[in-house]
């Protein structure tokens, strides 16, 4: 089952109506004030930010707003207001691969978020999704890709089948597996150590590792390479990937990848620990460390969920595909 390609239309850019960020405290909170409880939630607010915000009457406490710090008490409940901002233009439509009245694939265009988060509220496939089936039963994502990551998305409409996805999704560990296959195309940075035909296998751990601006990012498991946050070292998950180079260009590599685990930012990472990260990745570098003045949601690189394979639904197995775009293409396609 494939998709079209079709031209791309894009939903404006526009401010949101805000939000309200709600949090009820703790024991351990309740040893704080107002603004440090505050700080210590926030991934990129400073204390200065907290401040303005409870000056400009942006909080609440027990649904009373707050202009001056205090002192907290054990399940207090805290609200931040924020008022609406400006979020980019993003694309209004996708190409529909299979719908069969729950189950439903697309083709999501890079430049898309799936679900909100990194300044995105509204301009989501989720609330996309939510607009064009508001008068039948909505499909959600089961699994996510980024938002520069084009390709194959599955999402259903039945909790059952969601669940019964999300489980397979989350079990794709066994590196021997050779049925459900995620495979993906890539432009990456030459790395001579590859060879056409020539399969390598790439198993780097990724954890969590500190950042300077929003906390901490998913990186490779390498301790010589990245500092390593007390507070995240638990978080170490395993990551299979396997790695072949399709065509060499004069400035690049077109890369295919097949993913037998589902860690976030994996492929971005593997490349990275491999030598041939994925050229225009504003965070992830070649020389196997991360650019701390950028963060995960910045695009510029070529990334495409391409096919999948032997999905088990309904006691079959189905396979996808959605074209790669111009770019990721091989010479002779």
């Amino acid at each position: 089952m494939k998709a079209n390609n079709n031209i791309q239309d894009w939903i404006p850019a526009a401010f949101n109506n805000g939000w309200i960020y709600r949090q009820q405290l703790t024991e351990d909170d309740s040893q704080r004030t107002l603004i440090s409880a505050l700080f210590a939630k926030s991934k990129q607010a400073t204390l200065q930010d907290w401040n303005c915000r409870l000056e400009q009457g942006q909080i609440k406490i027990n649904n009373q707003f707050i202009h001056q710090d205090c002192a907290l008490n054990n399940g207090d409940v805290i609200e931040w207001h924020r008022p609406p901002w400006r979020e980019d233009a993003v694309p209004a439509n996708w190409d529909l691969i299979f719908d069969n009245g729950d189950l439903l694939v697309i083709n999501k265009p890079s430049g898309l978020p799936v679900i909100p988060g990194g300044g995105f509220l509204k301009h989501t496939l989720t609330e996309l999704l939510k607009q064009k089936y508001k008068n039948e039963s909505i499909p959600i994502p089961i699994h996510r890709l980024g938002r520069y990551t084009s390709g194959l998305l599955v999402c259903a409409r039945k909790k059952s089948t969601r669940n019964k996805l999300s489980q397979i999704f989350r079990t794709m560990s066994n590196r021997n597996q050779t049925s459900f296959l995620k495979i993906y195309r890539a432009l990456a940075s030459i790395n001579t150590a590859l060879q056409k035909n020539k399969l390598v296998e790439v198993n780097t751990p990724i954890k969590r590792i500190t950042h300077p601006l929003i906390g901490s990012v998913w990186g490779a498991d390498q301790d010589t390479a990245y500092k390593i946050s007390n507070k995240h070292s638990d978080k170490k998950l395993n990551a299979f990937s396997t790695v072949e180079l399709l065509e060499r260009r004069i400035n690049s590599d077109l890369l295919k990848i097949i993913i037998r685990t589902g860690r976030p930012h994996q492929i971005r990472i593997h490349l990275s620990s491999l030598g041939s990260p994925l050229i225009g990745d504003p965070l992830y570098k070649g020389d196997k460390s991360i650019n701390k003045s950028a963060t995960p949601g910045e695009g510029g690189f070529h990334l495409h969920a391409h096919r999948l394979e032997q999905l088990p639904i309904y006691n079959e197995y189905l396979s996808f595909e959605a074209p790669p775009p111009k770019i990721l293409l091989k010479e002779n396609e």
